[in-house]
């Protein structure tokens, strides 16, 4: 069973993104139009829908998976998942994208500071470095 803090801490990270993933239907999806860089050879309503569900299940599972080895696969998606939005957020910033309130590069350079912080958050929370360790080792 995996400690409180970390327990405590995979809720909220999974409570936090299905609100982010609903956000993404509904009210703020103008603003995560914003995150969508033009690159990205998709319909951006299209993208910004798909990422809304790719969260609402990711944050769902992250409420459910409580036994290895499904939590620490959770807590590697949930990763994966921080770092595949990333460049939407380095194209807010370059682009000079105002959503969210960030209407200033600092403010934009700031949240970019952070994603690092969801990463290791998802990975800590589900304890998916540990577990992948251990098994490593076991395997030796």
């Amino acid at each position: 069973m995996p400690s409180s803090l970390r327990a405590a801490l995979q809720v909220l990270l999974g409570t936090f993104l299905v609100l982010a993933g609903t956000a993404h239907l509904t009210f703020a999806r103008t603003d995560f139009r914003a995150q969508v860089p033009p690159w990205i050879p998709m319909d951006v309503d299209l993208v910004v829908l798909v990422s809304g569900v790719v969260e609402i299940c990711c944050g769902a599972a992250l409420l459910l998976a409580w036994r290895q080895p499904h939590r620490a696969t959770v807590g590697g998606i949930v990763a994966l998942l921080f770092i595949a939005v990333f460049p939407g957020n380095i194209a807010q910033f370059t682009e000079h994208r105002d959503a969210f309130g960030l209407t200033s590069d600092t403010s934009r350079a700031v949240r970019l500071l952070f994603q690092p912080v969801l990463v290791l958050w998802a990975l800590w929370c589900t304890d998916a470095v540990g577990w992948w360790r251990r098994r490593r080792d076991q395997r030796s």
